[in-house]
């Protein structure tokens, strides 16, 4: 392919090679265009320039997309398509295994067409890291509620292994072993994927510290790394300088299968940073500060980066921390260009000399290394704002979004006033005579009580900060210090430490503070994403009844990223993000309802009160055991073994074929029934599924937690001779679609505007009945109607899933009309062939007077162009117009094809 890119590519004669003495390694070298637009550019649209030019073919990539994007202080703003070939594609195991599961499915349907199922192969190279499937179900040596009632039997044969993270493993095994075979199966039947084993770690934590090239060396060539991922905080891995962006898991294949992302030209924001942080201060603090900023802002769908003096006196890691958090303040992107402290960083994290020569030659080569001391190489931006990080003071975030920041010593008035305000994203609506209800309860024959904002679950967990040691190790040194005054947790609270990769319990081992963390009821329990996904595991039965028994808005606490309503664990109704060290504050306290500043941790045995400045460590202790404690050594020796250390993924056993043999009796994967693709017609006499408002996340359509024992899919399940003990989540499985379409719309915590209540429940119009959504939606098909959605602003916000959008395609949902889009779930919904409508500037459900029991119909034009205008009439004769958001030709021409996949599969039979 190279040969052939080089014989047709109009640029070619601006390669040349790195280095005159290796005359075979070789680059685009972007100043010999000579162009004064090159160097004005953000560093991150200098990436798709590199890109455009070096995959210029004349087809997928021409000369005028080149031009388009040096072109970009105009073009920006003018929604201007180009296309984008991302150098790899990074997978976790939840979105990883419908993606396998889709192209074994393709493979199957390709040849059917009489074509060759090995051409469906991923051309891109992917990375797939199984982190999703490991859940709390043991923490401090001890198993609670549910579980340890069902496990009785099988533990008394693994008596020896008492530790939480050796029986939480053996759980994961023993749950997802059938879908952990089916992935090695793909990892040997697909060329180009490489399968990182569960208890590795977290997806972005093993890309920053493992995976990430920053430079590619590949066919002869030098080129930027760059990715798509099918997790929307894949933005993690911007904070190293390698640009990536979270997209829909059905668009991700299809760049897996050599098709370039089309995409909008962005504008970028420029975020400048000046001063220097408050010794006190920890980069969660920074980055909640940032989130809500530039959600104030507004920078959706954009580019956001960061220039300016107050770069260069963050850690990679810092940085990373607020790359990851891009998704909740809804940018695109949040790009750290790559500098002298990104190259010490590969350095610490064991990249060998060579790389980090070829890395630094190359960048400085084509003009993409920073000095952000010097001015002159600041870029031009769409608009700059700027953040004095000095000014930053310590946070939160919560109790229901992540960019509701609240500083700590507001956090006591503040969840006050949501216990008694409107119910809403700051409001619970509880009653003034209730605020200070308590519930007494007995937990292991001591007496305790509960209220509201009491702390039942403390999680440092995966992903925003575990790939931070300046928080982790600041938290292992307050834990110290806390445990040396004679601090504890009470036992009922369920706490946690899920690091993102075996380099953090390594070095927290190695300084001594690891002891000091599971005296306090943090031990390891899993390398993974979990409290934050969802995968809590069970609170214990008496805390439950005391929270079911007062109606308590109960409190959890974590380092995550995510908070939003039901997603941590249906009985914690507040949720807030917070650094390690205040987790572990929080927890010591037992409530978010303290002043620290005014009011103690707690009082020790010996009757002293302990305030929280007297064990906060300051950045200078915490960067002292850093520089003496997290070595390249510790690197390289974790990940030299990482695809091999884990005995029981070694040992399984997968089959060899190159097509899948499925198993009409497995639960989990199931071949799945996309491949019908229909020419797009006119929607007719729609009836309206759900009529919601603002903020459905993907958590509400396309939940990744527990299966409730009353849900249609647990029906399902019974139907098919599983017991409760074996449902296991959402998340795992994701390889049945059958399972899939019946948790569509299941979350307990989903408003639907017909019923005026919480609940996964929706009107039958035709009879009024009420019934789960699932059923609702299955009549309907079953009497031939199509459907669609209502809903308000920042529909799909959240979680990359692409079951948020095949769940409703397989419920019958024809279009969505929403007041606006979160930007991965928009794609996923043209990718399924699902039409995302939006109401025009000033219009929405209210202001039309639409109630949800009209009929709808969308009349689409025999020529369709982006984003174009069209005509939805009422049964009631009334006609009103809404934009159609396919936002490119190419999204035109899989939506012609119903959907990606489809396009893809007669694609690959033509050829």
């Amino acid at each position: 392919r190279s040969v052939f890119l080089v014989m047709t590519n109009p640029y070619a004669h601006i390669i040349e090679p790195l280095d005159p003495q290796k005359p075979d390694h070789k680059f685009f070298n972007l100043k010999k265009l000579k162009d004064p637009r090159y160097d004005q550019l953000p560093f991150s649209i200098r990436v798709l320039l590199e890109s455009a030019v070096r995959n210029c073919d004349g087809f997928l990539v021409k000369k005028e997309d080149v031009e388009k994007v040096l072109n970009w202080k105009v073009t920006q703003s003018q929604t201007v398509e180009v296309p984008f070939r991302p150098a790899r594609v990074i997978l976790q195991d939840f979105t990883g295994v419908p993606a396998v599961v889709d192209f074994a499915a393709m493979r199957d349907a390709v040849k059917k067409l009489q074509g060759d199922p090995e051409r469906i192969n991923p051309v891109c190279p992917a990375d797939l890291v199984i982190d999703h499937s490991i859940q709390v179900d043991f923490n401090r040596n001890c198993v609670t509620g549910f579980i340890s009632r069902v496990f009785e039997v099988y533990y008394l044969f693994h008596s020896l292994r008492s530790d939480s993270l050796q029986k939480n493993q053996d759980l994961e095994f023993e749950r997802n072993k059938e879908r952990f075979e089916f992935l090695k199966w793909g990892s040997k039947a697909f060329q180009n994927m490489r399968i990182i084993p569960p208890g590795s770690g977290i997806v972005h934590q093993v890309n920053l510290e493992y995976l990430a090239r920053v430079v590619f060396k590949r066919d002869g060539y030098y080129y930027p790394d760059s990715l798509v991922g099918t997790d929307s905080h894949t933005t993690m891995i911007d904070g190293l300088g390698v640009l990536g962006w979270g997209v829909g898991g059905i668009e991700a294949e299809a760049v897996m299968l050599g098709q370039p992302i089309s995409m909008v030209l962005p504008e970028v924001i420029g975020y400048k940073l000046q001063g220097t942080p408050d010794k006190y201060i920890t980069s969660t603090d920074i980055v909640l500060t940032v989130t809500k900023h530039l959600r104030q802002v507004g920078v959706v769908g954009k580019f956001v980066e960061f220039f300016g003096p107050g770069v260069a006196s963050l850690s990679i890691a810092d940085r990373a921390t607020i790359a990851n958090m891009c998704p909740e303040y809804g940018a695109t992107a949040a790009f750290f260009p790559v500098d002298h402290i990104s190259i010490h960083y590969l350095n610490q994290t064991g990249r060998d000399t060579e790389k980090l020569n070829y890395i630094e030659k190359y960048l400085k080569a084509v003009g993409m290394f920073r000095d952000y001391s010097n001015t002159s190489e600041d870029p031009q931006f769409t608009q700059v704002v700027e953040l004095d990080l000095s000014t930053v003071v310590p946070c939160c975030s919560g109790p229901k979004r992540p960019q509701d920041k609240v500083t700590v010593s507001e956090m006591k008035q503040d969840f006050k006033m949501c216990l008694g305000a409107k119910q809403g994203f700051k409001g619970f609506q509880v009653a003034p005579e209730r605020h200070d209800v308590q519930v007494p309860f007995q937990f292991n024959g001591a007496e305790y009580s509960l209220s509201h904002g009491s702390v039942v679950i403390a999680a440092i967990t995966s992903c925003t900060n575990t790939s931070n040691p300046s928080v982790m190790l600041g938290a292992g040194l307050l834990a110290q210090k806390a445990v040396n005054a004679g601090l504890s947790v009470k036992p009922y609270i369920k706490t946690s430490l899920s690091p993102g990769s075996g380099v953090v319990t390594y070095y927290l081992k190695e300084s001594g503070v690891m002891d000091f963390l599971s005296q306090l009821g943090f031990e390891v329990v899993g390398y993974g994403c979990m409290t934050c996904i969802g995968n809590s595991g069970p609170l214990p039965e008496p805390v439950v009844q005391a929270i079911t028994q007062g109606d308590l808005v109960a409190a959890g606490v974590l380092s995550g990223n995510r908070n939003f309503e039901g997603r941590v664990h249906p009985n914690t109704r507040a949720n807030y993000l917070a650094s390690p060290p205040l987790v572990i504050a929080y927890a010591i306290a037992g409530t978010v309802r303290i002043d620290f500043e005014k009011e103690p941790l707690a009082v020790n045995s010996e009757g002293k009160e302990v305030f929280l400045r007297d064990i906060w460590p300051t950045r200078d202790e915490i960067q002292a055991v850093e520089r003496q404690f997290v070595l390249p050594a510790m690197f390289k020796e974790v990940y030299e073994k990482v695809e091999k250390v884990n005995e029981r993924w070694n040992s399984l056993e997968a089959p060899s074929d190159k097509l899948y043999t499925w198993n009409p009796n497995s639960t989990y994967i199931k071949s799945p029934p996309f491949f019908d693709g229909l020419t797009p017609n006119s929607i007719t006499d729609a009836y309206v599924l759900l009529n919601l408002g603002d903020s459905v996340t993907t958590d509400h359509i396309s939940p990744a937690g527990n299966i409730a024992r009353n849900s249609p899919a647990a029906r399902y399940l019974t139907s098919r001779g599983l017991t409760a003990r074996e449902f296991n989540s959402y998340g795992s499985r994701r390889g049945n679609d059958a399972v899939m379409a019946r948790g569509t719309f299941a979350n307990i915590r989903l408003f639907n505007k017909f019923i005026n209540k919480q609940a996964p429940s929706t009107i039958y119009l035709p009879t009024g009945e009420t019934m789960d959504v699932f059923d609702a939606a299955e009549k309907y098909q079953q009497a031939g109607h199509p459907l669609l959605i209502l809903a308000g602003k920042e529909y799909g916000s959240g979680s990359s899933r692409d079951w948020a959008a095949k769940g409703p395609f397989l419920l019958g949902i024809k279009a969505v009309l929403a007041e606006s889009y979160e930007r991965i779930h928009r794609s996923n919904l043209v990718g399924m062939g699902i039409i995302p409508l939006e109401y025009l500037p000033g219009d929405s459900a209210e202001s039309l007077g639409l109630s949800g029991r009209e009929r709808y119909t969308v009349i689409i034009p025999p020529q369709i162009t982006p984003r174009m205008t069209v005509d939805i009439k009422l049964d009631t004769g009334r006609t009103f117009q809404a934009k159609m958001r396919f936002d490119t030709d190419v999204e035109l021409t899989y939506f012609h094809h119903g959907g990606i996949l489809n396009y893809m599969i007669r694609k690959m039979s033509e050829n």
